[in-house]
């Protein structure tokens, strides 16, 4: 249809609002532009298939949970302007039917900005959560575009949050995941990603029983970190690239441990009443038997804890046409959780079958992003 100058001025004022004011001022106002465009006498929005829609991320999609009153000051407080509103910033690399926002999260450790992806099947019905911790170097977006794991939420209905480490916390942006004041339930960097992951629950609808964290390298790391310290919080991890929990305790010992050193199994944080390590949630590991930044041994000692296992390992040959070959192991801890192990042969320190728009990508798989979904949905969390 032909849009009127009062049209245009209209959905003006709705792009501002929500910058200004939040999702339901500026949904209500493109509704009023779209009734008073279909009362025209020139007949504009009368079209039939043609009338004018509202932006997907806008068109009946419920606000988040605190989109009242209150709800309203806390997206002027934390939501992003509109330019990193897929739809406003006209960004098509989200597989464009769900939104991309940003918002912020402050605790006594400090803040953190992060970004979500909440498909456009979202309709107030609880959804998985997935948290993706990048790697060193990267953000977001980066993350995000390299994975592609928004276009599988928005085939498989997920929200996906994805917190943001600044350069003033890392000088390259590295999640610190061998410190020991950032390897501690509730101090540190595992506060500030657990309160993310609490923040979008309280926001949108979430299903708590299926609420995941993954990573590359030190996201990686650092998911290894968030599965030990909040079991309660996370029904199952992924990790690609990345190392143990616990496996460092400063830069050298890092470093030592990214070049195959022998780990550091019970650091100066362990509790020794702990006894002998058990899993507690399901894992999914990936990681290239080729990668000279991260030694594939930490793959292995990932999955160490299941390898006692009462079953006996499955452990299956994977070769797809035109991707690399890989050994996917399947093992069952002792007090029966569930671990998938995938060596990928001739691999670069880099997230499998991803997509060259972002880095540290090696497309050539096999589909990591893929994979983690499958086995993410298959292991919702089993409460009392």
């Amino acid at each position: 249809m032909k849009m009127n100058e009062d049209f245009l001025s209209s959905m003006q004022e709705a792009m501002r609002l929500l910058r200004t004011a939040g999702p339901l001022e500026a949904t209500a106002a493109i509704q009023r532009a779209l009734r008073d465009s279909d009362s025209d006498g020139d007949g504009a929005g009368r079209q039939g298939s043609t009338t004018a829609q509202p932006p997907a991320a806008t068109r009946d999609v419920p606000p988040p949970r605190d989109s009242t009153a209150a709800g309203s000051r806390f997206a002027r407080t934390h939501a992003t302007d509109a330019s990193s509103h897929p739809h406003v910033a006209r960004q098509t690399n989200v597989e464009d039917c769900g939104y991309f926002i940003e918002r912020a999260y402050t605790n006594e450790a400090g803040q953190r900005k992060y970004k979500l992806y909440v498909p456009s099947g979202y309709r107030d019905t609880p959804l998985p959560l997935i948290v993706m911790l990048h790697g060193c170097t990267q953000d977001a977006d980066d993350f995000a575009l390299g994975t592609r794991m928004n276009a599988l939420a928005e085939r498989h209905d997920c929200l996906v949050a994805y917190p943001i480490q600044p350069q003033r916390a890392n000088a390259s942006k590295c999640w610190n995941w061998f410190k020991p004041g950032d390897q501690q339930r509730e101090r540190g960097e595992p506060s500030l990603i657990a309160g993310i992951t609490r923040d979008v629950m309280a926001s949108y609808s979430v299903d708590p029983a299926r609420v995941y964290v993954a990573g590359l390298s030190a996201g990686g790391a650092m998911a290894a970190v968030m599965i030990h310290s909040y079991p309660e919080l996370y029904a199952a991890a992924g990790i690609h690239s990345g190392l143990p929990y616990r496996c460092a305790h400063d830069l050298p010992s890092a470093l030592a441990a990214m070049k195959g050193g022998k780990p550091i199994r019970r650091g100066p944080l362990a509790d020794r009443r702990d006894g002998p390590d058990m899993p507690k949630r399901p894992l999914i590991v990936f990681h290239g038997d080729a990668d000279a930044t991260v030694h594939p041994s930490n793959g292995g000692e990932l999955v160490r804890e299941f390898s006692a296992g009462i079953s006996p390992v499955d452990e299956v040959p994977e070769r797809r046409a035109g991707m690399r070959a890989c050994t996917r192991r399947r093992l069952t801890a002792a007090n029966g959780v569930d671990a998938e192990y995938w060596a990928i042969h001739g691999a670069p320190h880099a997230w499998a079958g991803g997509s060259a728009r972002g880095t540290y990508t090696d497309a050539s798989g096999p589909d990591a992003s893929a994979e983690m979904m499958r086995f993410f949905l298959a292991h919702p969390q089993q409460r009392p």
